[in-house]
């Protein structure tokens, strides 16, 4: 249904009070979270507004032009001088032909699915093989998601590139972004503010204020989807009373999912917050939702993934009574101890499960396999592996995988290669990851004869590569100091039609600006925004690092302020150099705004770094 014109705004979107901080960078900040997370008032919640508006949906005074698309801004729109001077530097990098390292014909903008992963269906047991950005095998438990399965969107990618240009371009420019949007003619649906909300998921503030504008537009009202999505972003950067906020404005307007719990479950766990993740149980009581066997799996799965196994232990034994483990809930605390590597405790929780009449299965199995090798228990594991070959169960192309990335780590490449052709032979079919494992042992012996072999039998086998091979391979010839092989790879995983991850575009620019190549750097970060794909912290880091490289510390400084601005940390570089140019340019000004900055966002030690620089060149002048 509808929003009502006249209807109040969400809780979660009241002005804040004068004074009050626009930002809660650390968990310090957090303490006024209560214990109790049921008992959280929501309207303490601070929205990410401009200093001034009381609504989002404010009209900027200077605002005069109806029509309004990114090519034609006008100063009426950007009041500031330098800001209009910054966003035609932009905009001058937005004609694709000018990225020519990487465009290629028949290469088309891949647009409006998700930048970084292959979303897999999980559960807390799930066995499918993953592998990490530096092609190594990692457990399944690493692999997050937010849903267990997502719907295909339905939004016109032209129409989200449309909608993230505005923001992207505007957000640090013209403190009144909305108005713009307004003026844009967008027709927001649900699959719309999902795939821009993907596209900014790095990006808290941008995607919150969009979120906050989407909920105030005449004839939308978000669903459980748009708010979930929301949630994610805002647990993976730790925003815990917004997050709680809006999960209770969801529980007021009858839109909670068993999603949306989860989803606060696995952020309180991932930042280690365990009282506040088994408050989330209240939560649920309170909003009449059952907490079951499958819940409670859940939690002690987030935690183990947090290096918490300890603490996963206690909580099982504290809510044992009230519910009746299965064996997920075994194979869950088993993985949580051999996480720490407690092969002891591991032990200890193997033989209660058989204590209790549970058969250890194959996820089992391949999680006391994957903790031996952790522990570098070789032989244990090289043992456990010949008795499930033995008396069962059988070993799958999982169990083989795990083995084949520790002998390819030791570069033990013939083992790994028997084991491999003894898996073929068991009737196990040979997926992405362990090609992805092999390669990378043999391209870290330099053994290139025998990677394109690899890439061959591949093909044959109908195994066609993903997104972590290409990484995998693209990451060999950079350490090989090869990026023009690096950049041929990436435009054959563009022309297979394999979406880049944002690792993809962080190596690769990574290698340009380690050899000097700065053009090709700079090419990186404008194809990565040509394609959608948010940039993270680390892209920043790499990239204001090579603009300091490069002594354009002015960019530098613009591009750490949008950094800043859009929620992220301050990076961690050198800053007495980037101090230094900007004395010898003589800016104590903006050394002094760098040090507020830095301050707010937690950088105190470099906040003062800052503040000394500019006190040495007032007094200098």
């Amino acid at each position: 249904m509808a929003n009502s014109s006249t209807a109040p705004p969400p809780s979660w979107m009241i002005n804040k009070p004068q004074g009050y901080e626009e930002d809660l960078e650390n968990n310090s900040k957090c303490s006024f979270l209560l214990e109790k997370l049921s008992l959280i008032n929501p309207r303490k919640c601070w929205p990410l507004l401009p200093k001034g508006c009381s609504y989002i949906t404010n009209i900027h005074p200077n605002l005069k032009c109806s029509k309004l698309n990114c090519r034609q801004l006008s100063t009426t729109v950007l009041p500031r001088s330098t800001s209009f001077y910054a966003f035609q530097q932009k905009l001058s990098f937005c004609n694709p032909k000018k990225i020519w390292p990487f465009w290629s014909r028949g290469c088309f903008n891949l647009t409006g699915s998700h930048p970084n992963v292959n979303l897999l269906k999980l559960s807390c047991r799930g066995i499918c093989s993953y592998v990490d950005n530096d092609g190594e095998l990692e457990s399944d438990n690493d692999v997050e998601s937010e849903s267990d399965e997502r719907v295909e969107s339905k939004a016109d990618p032209k129409e989200v590139d449309r909608v993230c240009k505005v923001i992207d371009e505007l957000f640090s420019l013209d403190r009144n972004m909305e108005a713009v949007l307004d003026e844009c003619g967008i027709n927001l649906s649900h699959d719309l503010v999902v795939d821009v909300l993907e596209r900014f998921k790095h990006a808290r503030k941008p995607a919150f204020r969009f979120f906050c504008w989407a909920a105030q537009r005449p004839g939308y009202a978000h669903d459980s989807r748009t708010y979930n999505a929301m949630m994610a972003i805002l647990g993976k950067t730790r925003q815990f009373e917004t997050m709680v906020s809006v999960l209770e404005e969801m529980g007021e307007k009858g839109l909670l999912t068993m999603e949306t719990f989860l989803i606060s479950l696995k952020a309180f766990a991932a930042a280690k917050e365990r009282k506040k993740a088994i408050g989330i149980f209240e939560l649920m009581k309170k909003y009449k939702f059952k907490v079951g066997v499958e819940t409670i799996n859940c939690l002690l799965d987030a935690l183990g993934r947090a290096k918490l196994g300890k603490e996963a232990q206690l909580l099982f034994e504290k809510l044992e009574h009230r519910f009746t483990p299965n064996i997920q809930t075994y194979t869950v605390l088993l993985n949580g101890w051999c996480r720490v590597k407690n092969l002891m405790d591991a032990g200890k929780v193997w033989n209660e499960m058989i204590d209790k009449g549970f058969k250890p299965d194959i996820v089992a199995h391949n999680t006391m396999l994957e903790g031996l090798f952790k522990c570098k228990k070789r032989s244990d594991a090289i043992k456990l592996f010949e008795v499930m070959k033995a008396k069962g169960p059988s070993p799958n192309a999982r169990s083989y995988t795990i083995l084949i990335r520790d002998l390819c780590k030791q570069g033990k490449m013939d083992e790994a290669i028997d084991y491999f052709e003894e898996m073929l032979s068991s009737g196990s079919e040979a997926d992405a990851a362990i090609f992805t494992c092999l390669v990378t042992g043999f391209g870290n012996q330099r053994k290139m004869d025998k990677v394109f072999a690899l890439l061959k039998e591949m093909k044959e086998k109908g195994c066609p590569p993903d997104a972590r091979l290409y990484n995998a391979l693209i990451k060999l010839m950079i350490n090989r100091r090869m990026p023009d092989d690096a950049v041929s790879l990436y435009k054959k995983m563009i022309r297979n039609g394999i979406q880049p991850t944002i690792h993809t575009y962080n190596m690769l620019m990574k290698s340009f600006f380690m050899t000097k190549n700065y053009d090709m750097g700079h090419a990186t970060w404008e194809e990565m925004s040509l394609r959608g794909c948010c940039p993270d912290e680390n892209s920043y880091t790499v990239f204001i690092g090579g603009l300091i490289g490069q002594g354009r510390s002015m960019e530098a400084c613009k591009y750490l302020e949008e950094m800043i601005d859009k929620g992220m940390k301050a990076p961690q570089l050198d800053y007495n150099k980037f101090a230094a140019d900007f004395s010898r340019a003589g800016r104590p000004d903006i050394m002094d705004e760098l040090a507020k900055r830095m301050k707010f966002s937690g950088k105190f030690e470099v906040s003062s770094l800052f503040a000394r620089w500019a006190e040495m060149m007032k007094s200098k002048a």
